[in-house]
């Protein structure tokens, strides 16, 4: 064993000086690629080619521990005993051999006296090059001859076996031998030795009777043990028992050793003896490491890893069986991975050695440095638990560093060699160099030529607890410094290693240094390079990390006990360092072997968790929260819960009938995780079938069968197994049966051939049938059935003895099949009988589909939530579901274009679908299959998640400045595109200075539909920096990056007064409908022209329709009444039925928005959707809202209801003098936010219709209403609106209000739903729509009316009314003449 870990080590040392260290060959290669002028160090070969092995000794002898170091210059070599040089000058009994073994003469050891026992370990040192220590080998000395336990007289049945003992320490194991009459004891095939030393002999023989004695020869005179007797007696003639002499009992052992499982067993008849492995049948005959040694022991050499498991010994001699078991565990010595390789560095570079090592149990790993250990610190670090990394590195660094690995049974060691090169040395590129990303520098041939100065103004920037962000100005060499890289280097305070870090591309001047102390003082210096090489350094720069927040230590004495099978109490006490008042502990506990860890708050010192699952290992640990947040973790503490009886019945109980008088029962244990503890056994009851006998119980082991003897002939009975465990019996199986034999039957041969065998093929399945054999004297375990397409040893099935038929399932249709049927007992299959078929072709038409689910409901739970809801008209009236039917849900965004599924299958009626975008409308179907049968697709449900804030900031933020305006720009961006609902509106914020904190930025609110903004009285030539923020219901999304804008400088025509171009703050024009949305501009001289043109207007037009009206009355006739009559009869209800499609429009409109879009049209802006805005604000600049104004909005709001698209606001100044129609729309709806901008020159036909039917129309009020500028949050803005209600065929019509001059209104407020502008009320009739909703009607202004239509009017008119209803539409006129007035003077 020694020998070949010796070999395996030699060879791994071999590989490392192959793949680790290069040849003199490719060191000169490398040199050779050096600067000229300076030369590359190479590696020096240094490594051990023999290492000491452990080693067993006896008392007296000599040992040598071989040692052999190979290097170009003679190393000198010394050793270590347990880690202290020996002095070999001094030493008589030790010395040191030409090739450095050591020797030690006369091995002394005593039971008070043991020096030369122990570890020791070989150092070979070469000057001025460096240091190696060898692998540690052990030094045993074999203790005085004692025996444990000495042989016995004993007698033997002939052909049995036998076991003299002779149990000595391991040790002394490989000096024992045994005499047979005081001669020696020969081992051969029949007869051999444990390794505790006992002998065991196998199938004994008359020779083998005599006086034993053993024998331990350590060295000095031989000690005996006494004398037993051993008999042999004649072979016994009644069967005896079976009992173990010696049970297996576990091991561990180490790789490449070898294993002995004894497993002697005395009785009559001789017992048949097999092994199994992990629950399988070890074959021992076909292989090379496992042998069966006399008796029925198992030899296991060479162990791998592979061999670890669990061993059972079984013992059948035909009347009985006995078991038992044993672990093997195998543990492997440390093995290297990957090795480490030698490096080629530079001062204050990061480096790390990596070295990967396996073991078991996992190997340990620690690093030497020219024969001393490494100690942990700042700079040297254990990185990825084996690697070491060297933190800015110094000159005294350079050396040879080894790797080495041990664990419990071994250890190993590999080593690498560190050259630091001077910095005008490159980098060899032969072999990699393993640096750090931070600091890989393959240096390029340096040129003669300047040098950069050193780096300007370097400054902290940044200083938290753990990093600090450098920054600084390129060389005052250099004023571009483009092409200059930068390197930093830092340090503690008071400590000479540096470290450094480069810049990561050229021309950058900032650096962030990690992993920095806290509340520690460093020094940083930069070091400009240019192609040349590097500069001069900048003066040293002194930055403390700022203190880190203290938080509370570990809590101490955490422990934790099991209270029951399902609890766990944990107890702890207060941190010692709390750094402060300690609010809570969170308790963190998880299942060993999971990575699911929950957490429970805890208030006081101890916490019981219950729930917990019984016998199971559950790891907990303790974390302390202060004010500052939470402390450090506790270490784990690992605890069992309580067992308790097994919650689950065994596995897969099976009967087999023995003969006339037993039966074999066999189970499999309960599932995995409802042991509940240690299963320590099995109860077995059973009884007759017959009637109620009484129950037998019987407990047997941990064994997986049992045989039941002594039962009736011909007589059926019933089994059941249940578990035990140190609590009680769990659940037992249920009852199985089996009925004995009447008769011993023969089973010394096989079955005879079944007397008959039928096929039935069906589509795809074949049924067979048949009778037993006809000679019914030999025992018939079962049937074995082989079926395939054209051969029978495709597949085959076993079933049970009184079975007589069998269907073959899954076949395929069409398809001829050759079966085959044997009979089969312990002994062997008998003779086959064959039969073929052929299946019928497939003509089953499909299944039927089902009926669709129904009900289907989506409910809406959060922004990315739905519950999808149905119910299975096939199903029950409860709705449960007790097949194996399940349900596929789709679903998919309701966009025509969106034709891609997603779908999810569920057992149950609800499903709940996740990840959904939020505020999208989303269809859902579901469609149930079972078996093959499926149903279509149910009817849709819709539903649309709810809103979540944006998560995006609006993009594509611009800033330009407006023309002739230079003190004015305009911000243009889009919406986000994750809006996530309806963007309500945006919020501009700006300032001249971009680090300013975010409440010193102005700030500009703008509506929802709006996607650009202007502001005005800017400052000339300033940079103002801009920032865009969107909202929705729900609320603020993120800002977007900040945008620059540098206004323009001044005009040559500016600051002299004269600023035709910008509107100033102070400017406040009437309120007038001509008047854009927006605020622009309109002289008071136009606004008047246009009042006295409307006022004409209609003045004019009142009295034509007054004329009109009293000639028409004398002009009825009876046939007018009776025609006026039946048109009543017929449309005269329909105000009450709300039967309006009918309705024809009136013929005169009154289109006010031509009328006042006709005097002015000078705006110059060509953006019909901006808003003007200056940037000084205060609170007198915004005009009062007037409460009382509230309720006439609404009042108005309820009769009035905009049609136009939210997107399109404009104003009325950017019209360019088209005529566009203005929907006039009749319902109750609240109005929109935006009329459309939609210019056309069509009108409609103002012309009667063909009936006076038609034309007639309800008395009702008219009423005309004008919001100028009525902004709230949810509406947006309003434009003036004629609502217009048609009562009399000469049409009522409503002006608008114009305001007084001395109204106010200042065009420099935004348009926001901020602020609420102030509105001029218009006394109007009520209309009142009972309900009726109305399209929205074109209104053109005509010049005036053709001859043709006045006169048609005129005759409709007369032919419809009666003198009494024009007396009403009279007085109704006389109150709009008083209306009028009242304007005009206004």
């Amino acid at each position: 064993m020694a020998a070949r870990g010796a070999r395996r080590l030699l060879g791994s040392l071999w590989i490392a000086l192959f793949l680790g260290q290069p040849d003199p060959a490719a060191a000169a290669r490398s040199s050779s690629q050096s600067p000229a002028g300076s030369t590359v160090r190479t590696f020096t070969p240094f490594y051990f080619l023999v290492e000491p092995v452990d080693t067993l000794s006896v008392r007296g002898a000599f040992v040598i521990l071989n040692c052999s170091a190979y290097c170009e210059t003679s190393p000198k070599i010394e050793w270590k005993k347990d880690g202290t040089f020996l002095n070999l000058v001094s030493d008589d009994r030790r010395q040191l051999l030409p090739d450095g073994s050591l020797l030690i003469n006369g091995v002394v050891h005593s039971k008070h006296n043991k020096p030369d026992e122990g570890y020791y370990q070989c150092v070979a040192t070469v000057e001025s090059l460096g240091t190696i220590v060898s692998r540690t080998a052990k030094l045993t000395v074999a203790g005085l001859p004692r025996f444990t336990s000495q042989p016995e007289s004993t007698s033997v049945y002939r052909g049995n076996s036998v076991i003299l003992n002779c149990e000595v320490n391991a040790d002394l194991v490989p000096f024992v031998r045994w005499e047979q009459d005081r001669q020696p004891f020969f081992l051969d095939d029949r007869i051999f030795t444990l390794p505790s030393g006992a002998l065991i002999i196998s199938n004994v023989t008359d020779g083998d009777g005599g006086l034993y004695r053993c024998v331990i020869e350590s060295g000095g005179s031989p000690k005996y043990s006494d004398e037993a007797e051993l008999k042999v007696l004649p072979d016994p003639e009644v069967p005896l028992n079976l009992v173990f002499l010696r049970q297996p009992s576990s091991l561990t052992k180490v790789t490449g050793q070898s294993a002995v499982f004894p497993c002697v067993t005395a009785g009559f008849p001789t017992p048949v003896i097999k092994w199994m492995r992990n629950e399988e049948e070890l074959t021992i005959e076909d292989s090379e490491r496992f042998l069966l040694l006399a008796g029925g022991s198992l030899e296991i050499s060479d162990i791998t890893e592979d061999d670890a498991g669990t061993y059972a010994c079984i013992v059948d001699n035909g009347n009985e069986t006995i078991e038992a078991q044993a672990d093997l565990i195998v543990q492997a010595p440390p093995e290297f991975l990957k090795l480490p390789a030698n490096i080629y560095a530079h001062e204050s570079m990061d480096i790390v050695f990596e070295c990967e090592v396996t073991g078991k149990p996992t190997p340990t790993v620690k690093w030497i440095k020219n024969g001393d250990m490494v100690i942990p610190s700042d700079y040297f670090k254990i990185v990825k638990e084996h690697n070491l990394q060297v933190l800015g590195l110094v000159k005294s660094d350079e050396g040879f560093y080894q790797c080495i690995a041990e664990n419990d049974v071994g250890n190993a060691q590999a080593g690498a060699q560190l050259i630091i090169l001077e910095h005008d040395v490159a980098i060899p590129t032969l072999p990699p160099t393993p640096l750090t990303s931070a600091t890989t520098d393959h240096l390029a041939p340096a040129t003669t030529g300047p040098l950069p100065s050193a780096p300007r103004d370097v400054v902290a920037s940044l200083v938290s607890t753990r990093f600090i962000k450098l920054t600084w100005r390129t060389p005052a060499s250099d004023p571009h410094g483009d092409n200059l890289t930068y390197t930093v280097f830092y340090t503690k305070e008071g400590i000479n290693r540096e470290r450094v870090e480069n810049t990561s591309r050229p021309g950058e001047m900032q650096v962030t240094i990690q992993n920095l102390m806290p509340e520690t003082v460093y020094v940083f210096r930069v070091v400009a390079q240019n192609k040349h090489g590097p500069g001069e350094s900048s003066v040293p720069l002194k930055v403390a990390t700022q203190p880190e927040v203290q938080l509370p230590g570990p809590a101490p004495n955490i422990r934790a006990y099991a209270n029951s099978p399902t609890s766990i109490t944990v107890t702890w006490d207060t941190p010692l360092s709390g750094n402060g008042e300690i609010q809570n502990y969170k308790l963190y506990y998880m299942e060993k072997g999971t990575d699911n860890e929950q957490d429970v708050d805890v208030g006081g010192h101890s916490y019981t968790i219950n729930g917990l699952k019984k016998y199971t290992e559950y790891s907990f640990r303790v974390v302390a929260y202060n004010k500052h947040g939470p402390g450090v973790s506790t270490q784990d503490v690992v605890v069992q819960t309580l067992s308790d009886v097994p919650s689950a019945a065994p596995q897969n109980l099976s009967l087999e009938v023995r003969n006339s008088k037993s039966i074999m029962i066999q189970w499999q244990p309960p599932p995995a995780g409802t042991h509940n503890g240690q299963i320590t056994g099995y109860k077995i009851r059973y009884r007759k079938a017959s009637r109620k006998s009484e129950v037998t119980e019987s407990i047997g082991g941990t064994q997986l069968f049992q045989l039941i003897e002594g039962l009736e002939r011909g007589t059926e009975y019933s089994f059941r197994v249940a578990a035990l465990t140190s609590n009680g019996t769990g659940p037992a199986t249920d009852w199985i049966s089996a009925e004995t034999f009447e008769s011993d039957l023969d089973e010394t041969r096989v079955p005879e051939v079944p007397s008959s065998l039928h096929v039935r093929p069906l589509v795809t399945s074949i049924v067979v049938s048949w009778t037993p054999p006809e000679n019914q004297n030999i025992v018939v375990r079962g049937y074995a059935i082989g079926y395939g397409i054209g051969s029978p040893h495709a597949q085959t099935i076993k079933v049970d003895y009184k079975q007589r038929y069998y269907t073959i399932e899954n076949l395929d249709p069409s398809s001829h099949y050759v079966i085959t049927l044997k009979a089969f007992n312990n002994v062997g299959e008998g003779i086959p009988l064959y039969e073929s078929a052929v299946t019928r072709p497939h003509t089953v038409p499909d299944p039927s589909p089902m009926m669709p689910p129904v009900g289907v409901q989506a409910s809406i739970l959060s922004h990315d939530t739905i519950r999808i809801t149905w119910a299975d008209n096939s199903l029950p009236k409860n709705q449960k579901i007790t097949d194996a039917r399940y349900y596929t849900v789709r679903w998919k965004t309701n966009i025509p274009a969106n034709t891609k599924y997603k779908t999810a299958n569920t057992t149950t009626l609800s499903y709940l679908v996740t990840s959904l975008k939020p505020n999208t409308l989303y269809e859902f179907s579901v469609m149930v299959t079972k078996g093959r049968r499926s149903s279509t697709w149910s009817m849709t449900a819709h539903g649309t998640t709810f809103e979540l804030v944006p998560t995006s900031p609006p993009k594509d933020v611009t800033v330009v400045s407006k023309e002739g305006k230079p003190r004015t720009i305009i911000v243009n961006w889009q919406p986000p595109s994750e809006a996530n609902g309806k963007i309500t509106g945006y919020i501009i914020y700006y300032s001249t200075d971009v680090n300013a904190e975010i409440h010193d930025w102005v700030i500009e609110p703008v509506v929802g539909n709006r996607l650009t903004h202007q502001i005005q009285e800017l400052t000339l030539d300033t940079p103002y920096y801009f920032k865009i923020q969107a909202r929705n219901s729900k609320g603020m999304g993120p800002m977007s990056e900040a945008v620059q804008f540098r206004t323009p400088k001044a005009l040559g025509s500016a600051g002299k007064g004269s600023r035709p171009l910008d509107i100033g703050p102070d400017y406040k024009p009437p309120m007038s409908g001509s008047n854009s949305p927006h605020g622009s501009p309109t002289s008071h001289l136009d606004s008047n022209m246009l009042l006295v043109i409307i006022v004409s207007v209609g003045v004019i037009t009142i009295v034509i329709v007054v004329i009109v009206a009293v000639f028409c009355t004398r002009r009825t006739t009876s046939h007018q009444k009776k025609k006026r009559a039946a048109c009543k009869s017929v449309n005269g209800s329909h105000k009450y039925k709300g039967n309006s499609k009918d309705v024809k429009p009136p013929d005169l409109w009154i289109h006010h928005e031509r009328l006042e879009l006709k005097p002015i049209d000078k705006s110059p802006d060509p953006n019909p959707i901006m808003t003007d805005t200056p940037i000084p604000r205060n609170s007198q600049d915004i005009t009062p809202v007037d409460n009382s104004m509230d309720s006439n909005i609404h009042q108005r709001r309820n009769s009035y209801r905009g049609h136009e698209s939210e997107d399109s606001m404009s104003t009325l100044a950017g019209r360019r003098g088209m005529r566009p129609k203005m929907m006039m729309p009749f319902d109750s709806q609240p109005p929109q936010q935006s009329v459309r901008n939609t210019p056309s020159t069509d009108t409609m036909p103002a012309s009667s219709s063909q009936t006076g039917c038609a034309d007639h129309q309800d008395p009702e009020s008219a009423t005309a209403s004008y919001l100028a500028n009525a902004q709230e949050e949810d509406s947006g803005q309003s434009l003036p609106t004629a609502h217009v209600r048609p009562s009399h065929p000469l049409k009522s019509f409503a002006v608008p209000a114009v305001p007084p001059t001395g109204s106010t209104y200042d065009p420099a407020l935004p348009s926001t739903p901020l602020l609420t502008q102030q509105v001029h009320s218009v006394k109007t009739a009520s209309i009142g729509t009972l309900g009726r909703t109305r399209p929205p009607m074109p209104v053109v202004v005509p010049s005036a009316p053709d001859v043709q239509e006045t006169t048609r009017m005129l005759e409709d008119s007369e032919s419809n009314y009666e003198p009494d209803e024009l007396t009403k539409e009279m007085a109704h006129l006389e109150g709009l003449m008083k209306d009028l007035n009242a304007i005009t003077t206004a």
